[in-house]
C-alpha cells in the first residue's frame, strides 16, 4: 500500500550524506593546514576556513530546509559547491605562489588517499606521513616494495640503469594536494546531489505545489 503524501516530508539527516562527510573532513583538514602553514594575521587564513565551513554548513542547512522548500535546498547546495570551488582556488594559489607542484588528477598518491576513505584529519595526516616517508609508492602501493614488504618482481637494476631518486615532497605540498583531492571528491558528490535535487523538483514541485495537491485531496475525500 502506497504511503500517503505528507505536507512536510522527511528531511534533514544530512550527517548520513557522503557529501557532508567529505566536506566536513575537508573543513577539519583545512583548519589544521591553516594553523600550520598560513600566517595567523593573513586574510587568506580566514577566507580558507570560512569557505571550508560554508561548504559544510550549507549542505546541512539545505538538507534541513528541504522539508518546506526544495528551492532553498537547491540554492544552499549550490552555495556549498561554490564555496568548495573557492577553497580549491586558495589551495592552488598556495602551491603556485610557493613554486610547489599541483599533482595531476591521475597521480597515484591522490588515488591512494581517496582509496583510504579517511574519516578524520588524523587519518589524512597518516597518509601524508606515508607519502613523505616514501611508503606510498608512485605505483599507488603502500610502499616502495609493495604491501608485503618483499621486492617487486622484475629485472635487477644495474649501476648504469639506476636513476637518482626524486626528493621527498614537503608536507605543505602533500597536504595541499591531499586537500585538493578531497575537495574534488566532495565537489563531484555535490554535482550529483544537485542533479538529483533538480530532477526531484521538476518532477514533484515544491512546498506550494504539495500544499495545493493535499488541499485538493482533502476536499474530494472529506
Amino acid at each position: 500500500m502506497t504511503e500517503p503524501e505528507k505536507l512536510i516530508p522527511l528531511h534533514g539527516g544530512y550527517r548520513r550524506l557522503k557529501s557532508f562527510q567529505v566536506a566536513e573532513l575537508v573543513y577539519d583538514v583545512t583548519v589544521r593546514f591553516c594553523d600550520r602553514y598560513i600566517d595567523k594575521r593573513s586574510r587568506t587564513r580566514d577566507q580558507m576556513e570560512q569557505a571550508a565551513r560554508s561548504g559544510v554548513q550549507n549542505i546541512a542547512e539545505g538538507s534541513q530546509a528541504s522539508g518546506t522548500s526544495k528551492k532553498t535546498e537547491l540554492k544552499l547546495t549550490s552555495v556549498a559547491r561554490s564555496s568548495l570551488e573557492e577553497l580549491r582556488l586558495d589551495y592552488q594559489d598556495f602551491l603556485r605562489h610557493r613554486g610547489l607542484p599541483e599533482w595531476q588528477r591521475d597521480d597515484p598518491r591522490r588515488a591512494d588517499l581517496i582509496a583510504r576513505r579517511c574519516r578524520t584529519a588524523d587519518e589524512v595526516a597518516a597518509w601524508a606521513k606515508a607519502v613523505h616517508d616514501g611508503r606510498c609508492g608512485q605505483d599507488g602501493r603502500s610502499g616502495p616494495s609493495g604491501p608485503s614488504g618483499h621486492p617487486k618482481a622484475g629485472k635487477a637494476s644495474t649501476p648504469s640503469t639506476k636513476s637518482t631518486p626524486a626528493p621527498s615532497p614537503t608536507y605543505p605540498e602533500i597536504v595541499a594536494n591531499g586537500a585538493l583531492a578531497l575537495i574534488a571528491v566532495a565537489s563531484s558528490l555535490l554535482d550529483r546531489q544537485l542533479a538529483a535535487q533538480e530532477k526531484a523538483f521538476l518532477a514533484e514541485g515544491g512546498f506550494t505545489e504539495r500544499l495545493y495537491r493535499l488541499r485538493r485531496q482533502s476536499r474530494w475525500n472529506p
